[in-house]
């Protein structure tokens, strides 16, 4: 039996909610794209386990058929 297709819209929606409530807003700068259940992530963290968190919150988001992980981690300045 087939699975119904999720919407991309609907997707960002779920993955925008996910991603907020494991802790990725800003100064995280995280772009979100979906292409027929295929979720990009792009954009800059501050912290290595961010990463993981999002792609793992992501994975489980109804219509996902991949997570494409593009972010790149930016540690933030330490002040002198």
């Amino acid at each position: 039996m087939a699975h119904k297709a999720v919407p991309d819209a609907k997707i960002l929606q779920y993955a925008s909610r996910r991603l907020s409530s494991c802790g990725i807003r800003p100064p995280a700068k995280v772009t979100v794209t979906s292409v027929n259940g295929d979720v990009t992530l792009s954009g800059t963290l501050q912290y290595e386990h961010q990463r993981s968190s999002a792609t793992q919150a992501l994975s489980g988001v109804e219509g996902v058929r991949r997570v494409i992980d593009r972010l790149t981690v930016t540690p933030p300045q330490k002040r002198t």
